[in-house]
């Protein structure tokens, strides 16, 4: 699977799930300021999950509508280090949880996810 990190999204998050061999395409490296809508244009042409801790992204896609809207992995939980969201993302992805085709909440206790 192929990631989005959102501009919020922990560097050293980004710098773990590399290490682990993922994928990370980074906002905040290629294109920083760029709008959410631009983020899920971007995500979605490159076939990316995007990786994020703005709630914004589950407006757009649900209440404002967007078509074709790519898979998202929203933290609403931070942890106790900025490595925390990667650890969180690695055990989703190596328990098996699929992502594709769907909105996935991260919370202090669980996940949500709505299918698309």
């Amino acid at each position: 699977m192929l990631f989005l990190a959102n501009e919020n999204f922990p560097a050293p998050s980004i710098a773990v799930l590399r290490g682990r061999g993922y994928d990370v395409a980074s906002i905040r490296e290629q294109v920083p300021g760029i709008s959410d809508m631009s983020v899920i244009t971007l995500a979605r042409s490159e076939s990316r999950c995007i990786l994020t801790f703005d709630k914004d992204y589950g407006e757009l896609i649900f209440k404002e509508g967007v078509d074709d809207p790519p898979d998202v992995v929203f933290f609403r939980y931070r942890g106790k280090d900025p490595q925390a969201a990667a650890s969180l993302l690695l055990h989703l992805v190596e328990s098996g949880t699929e992502l594709s085709g769907r909105f996935t909440v991260v919370e202090d206790g669980g996940i949500r996810q709505r299918i698309y």
